[in-house]
């Protein structure tokens, strides 16, 4: 279980400080599959940050008994004077993985040929697209969290991404925010809008989204 106990961000600005999020509550368990709903701005990317441990909360309280993903696609943790087998094999050391077999995994999935033992700041942004969805799915994680990430590269990958996503989520939580409802109807089962620094959930999906298209 993932759990979020009165969590408010703030940030601080030439205008003074802005709260994002203002005392949300959430639990995530196994087997969930939640999409977040919000408008560009809203703080979807600053929640899924803090579930994910990347950015604390200003206050409040977080408890995770699950391993958790970082936002899927995201750059965290990316050394980009290192190579991309070299990215691979400091991922498999921080989670416990075999080398060898998160190196093909890697390799295989990002299809980067010879530039995958280049340095990753050698890389197109499409490159870069490979690489990150690659180490995202590196990793068997109880919960994954996705960020506006599974429409990434061309079509042909990014349907690659969601393949594998589908399998993977079959035995895992997930997290997915989003400004597309469409996306949260395709993959989540319950769902929540985030406004005004509040998060409203809802069980049936086609409620929350037709909540989210009325304001």
């Amino acid at each position: 279980m993932i759990e979020l106990d009165n969590v408010w961000k703030r940030f601080e600005g030439r205008q003074g400080h802005r709260y994002v999020l203002r005392g949300v509550h959430a639990r995530i368990r196994r087997g969930d599959h939640v999409g977040i709903l919000g408008r560009n701005g809203a703080g979807k990317s600053t929640l899924l940050r803090i579930f994910a441990g990347v950015e604390a909360p200003t206050r409040g309280r977080i408890r995770r008994e699950m391993s958790i993903s970082w936002p899927i696609g995201g750059s965290y943790g990316i050394q980009s004077s290192l190579t991309g087998i070299a990215n691979a094999r400091f991922i498999a050391r921080l989670y416990g993985m075999p080398l060898k077999r998160t190196e093909e995994f890697v390799a295989d999935f990002s299809e980067l040929g010879p530039y995958f033992h280049e340095p990753v700041k050698t890389y197109s942004s499409g490159m870069m697209s490979r690489l990150l969805m690659a180490l995202s799915f590196a990793v068997d994680f109880d919960c994954y969290l996705v960020d506006e990430a599974l429409s990434t590269g061309d079509a042909r990958f990014a349907n690659k991404c969601r393949e594998v996503l589908e399998v993977r989520r079959a035995n895992a939580a997930m997290l997915l925010v989003s400004h597309n409802a469409g996306h949260v109807k395709k993959y989540c089962k319950t769902a929540a809008i985030l406004r005004n620094g509040t998060l409203e959930f809802y069980e049936d999906v086609d409620e929350a989204i037709a909540a989210y298209q009325g304001l």
